[in-house]
């Protein structure tokens, strides 16, 4: 490490002694629950994410009790966090430790990686605050420092300014004390280097920032070039019969992979159709309600409209049983639902 890079560190490094968050619940703590923290951090702030963890860890202590549980339970456990490929990747990725490795979380960078839902900077950061190795991280936070420290030009969907910000972590992270240097640069990256109205005079690293020093911090990092998002619509069809409900298991892929939602189809004149084909019958829906919700994706916004169909009994039989259930109005809570569809049900019943 050269004397910049050097000084770098021990910048971040005494900051972190004073200012940085030493009482989260994952921290010093063994590879499992690192590992969880880490993948439920994806995308989601420390403070949306510490109620989930706790409740989480209190249903599956250990990757034992993940990996045998079911992908129901696991989702239902998940439930609002939102980015459920995250749960359905953590639930495979147990079953593989536990398959192939014994149970026991790997010590080693290329079979970190190899699991489900797992990059080069989780690998790292799990790594890193489970045992201790010297690994650099790249997390959204970290990234911003050194994009703004630096100036790296570019945002980080293009090959050349990630290859950029790589190089600088590798550079900047300190052999000694590698865990306490990537958990100070999240921290200024989440308390103090903010994505808007930075804090730079409270700033340790504002002497050696190249942006606070040009006046740029507005400028960096470069922001991806804004596009139009997309808008969708769907109509789910609500069927009631002897208060209960019908639900439909999502495919794996795609949004809410896996968890319980109502049958969709592309209009109102889908519905009968789909009816016939699924439970015999073709009741004409009681109301629709148009645009009922309009739900935000991180690439598209997608409005959704109920069909409510009134059954005067339960149909003999489901064309699809795996994959379509009928529940009982006050059991739905033992369902993972998307978070929008459990505020529909949930207003219906009002």
């Amino acid at each position: 490490m050269d004397a910049d890079a050097a000084s770098f560190a021990r910048t971040v490094l005494n900051w972190y002694r004073r200012y940085g968050r030493h009482d989260l619940p994952w921290q010093q703590q063994d590879a499992y629950r690192v590992w969880l923290s880490e993948i439920m951090l994806q995308q989601t702030q420390v403070s949306t994410v510490i109620p989930y963890y706790h409740n989480f860890i209190k249903r599956f202590a250990n990757i034992k009790q993940l990996a045998e549980a079911d992908i129901d339970e696991v989702l239902q456990h998940w439930q609002g966090l939102g980015y459920y490929a995250r749960a359905r990747n953590l639930h495979k990725a147990a079953r593989i430790v536990r398959n192939r490795h014994k149970g026991r979380f790997p010590q080693s960078f290329d079979a970190v990686a190899a699991l489900p839902g797992i990059g080069r900077s989780t690998a790292g950061a799990i790594l890193s605050f489970a045992y201790g190795q010297r690994w650099p991280i790249l997390d959204g936070n970290v990234k911003r420092v050194l994009a703004r420290c630096f100036r790296v030009p570019g945002w980080y969907g293009q090959s050349e300014t990630m290859n950029q910000l790589w190089y600088l972590a590798e550079s900047v992270t300190p052999v000694e004390q590698a865990p306490d240097f990537n958990q100070a640069m999240m921290d200024i990256g989440s308390m103090v280097c903010l994505k808007s109205n930075p804090k730079c005079e409270a700033c340790p690293l504002k002497k050696l920032c190249l942006s606070y020093l040009h006046h740029s911090q507005a400028e960096f990092p470069h922001r991806k070039p804004v596009r139009a998002k997309p808008h969708k619509h769907t109509l789910m069809l609500l069927h009631r019969c002897e208060q209960r409900l019908l639900l439909w298991r999502r495919p794996p892929s795609g949004i809410w992979g896996g968890l319980w939602s109502l049958p969709e189809v592309d209009d109102e004149q889908a519905i009968a159709l789909w009816q016939q084909s699924f439970l015999g019958t073709s009741q004409a829906p009681r109301a629709i309600q148009e645009h009922v919700i309009r739900h935000q994706f991180t690439h598209y916004s997608l409005d959704i409209s109920l069909a409510i169909i009134e059954l005067e009994k339960l149909p003999k039989k489901i064309s699809d049983p795996d994959n379509y259930v009928w529940v009982e109005i006050e059991a739905l809570s033992s369902h993972g639902l998307p978070t929008p569809v459990r505020k529909l049900l949930a207003s219906l019943q009002d």
